[in-house]
């Protein structure tokens, strides 16, 4: 499986590359003005377009393969309904558990939470606003 993963990561900087190296649509309107003649191209007058855009479709086709083939291993391996979990954490297997901190119960928080403070009577109706206002006065100096 490490070979398989070797040349998958081969393929997908391949795969980058090429989509790097390729133009976009409007790569060709400069060529109006003067810029980049045919002849000086490294792969002749056709350009690179369909050397390109073949071995980036082909790249992607054994990229795409690769991947699901990956993950049919993988999802093989898994389906048995007796397997034991991984134990395999890698760097994290190293790092040692923290105790618990389990809070120690104190006798306060074994007792029974006091009942609920009753509500006022209905027939009490508190005021909304103060029935004899006082004006301000104001402050001398």
């Amino acid at each position: 499986m490490l070979i398989l993963n070797v040349i998958y990561l081969i393929v997908a900087v391949a795969m980058v590359v090429l989509i790097l190296m390729q133009r976009g649509a409007g790569a060709t309107a400069g060529s109006g003005f003067g810029g980049g003649g045919a002849s000086g191209t490294v792969f002749g007058s056709r350009g690179s377009s369909n050397f390109l855009s073949k071995s980036t479709k082909y790249l992607a086709i054994i990229f795409m393969s690769i991947s699901l083939f990956m993950a049919w291993n993988v999802k093989r391996g898994t389906s048995q309904p007796n397997a034991a979990p991984a134990s395999d954490l890698g760097v994290m297997g190293s790092v040692p558990t923290a105790p618990s901190t389990t809070p120690a119960t104190t006798p306060a928080a074994n007792q029974a939470a006091p009942a609920a403070t009753p509500a006022a009577p209905a027939n009490q109706s508190v005021p909304a606003t103060n029935a004899n206002p006082q004006p301000e006065q104001p402050v001398k100096n």
